[in-house]
């Protein structure tokens, strides 16, 4: 499992926009609000296209 850092994930809004987009991709993954994270079990081109969908939504996220 990959932890992908979203710091500017601010409210629940943003958690429904993350989630909608991350099971169109159809990646197996949980959004956490709290620790401001997404955890993506998969490969490495999981984590790549999770990263691409979090950029295309306007999030900075880190692994």
């Amino acid at each position: 499992m990959t932890v992908i850092k979203v710091a500017d994930m601010h409210c629940e809004k943003c958690v429904e926009r993350i989630t909608r987009l991350l099971t169109e991709e159809g990646l197996d993954f949980k959004v956490s609000l709290e620790d401001k994270t997404v955890t993506v079990d998969g490969c490495e081109h999981c984590v790549k296209t999770a990263m691409e969908a979090l950029d295309d939504l306007g999030f900075s996220a880190e692994v």
